[in-house]
């Protein structure tokens, strides 16, 4: 499942990001999405788990999570229309 995460601290890494994920089961890719041009993070991200369960899991328990003084946002991807 593809999970897509926001509200994210300009400072929270890629590593940290699949950490956070790892706790609910196997993480195949974490990514944070930085500007093309700046390479600064946009405050946002996605997480692959292989594992609906474990993922659904994890979006119950990290949505509106606190990460360094903010509440993050997790929910499942929807596809680009």
């Amino acid at each position: 499942m593809n999970i897509f995460v926001a509200n994210l601290d300009y400072q929270v890494k890629t590593e940290k990001l699949k950490e956070l994920f790892e706790a609910y089961g196997e993480v195949a890719s974490a990514k944070i999405i930085t500007d093309f041009g700046t390479g600064k993070s946009k405050g946002f991200g996605f997480v692959e788990m292989p594992d609906d369960v474990e993922a659904r899991s994890a979006i119950n328990s990290l949505n509106e999570h606190e990460i360094n003084g903010r509440a993050i946002v997790v929910k499942e991807a929807k596809p680009r229309s």
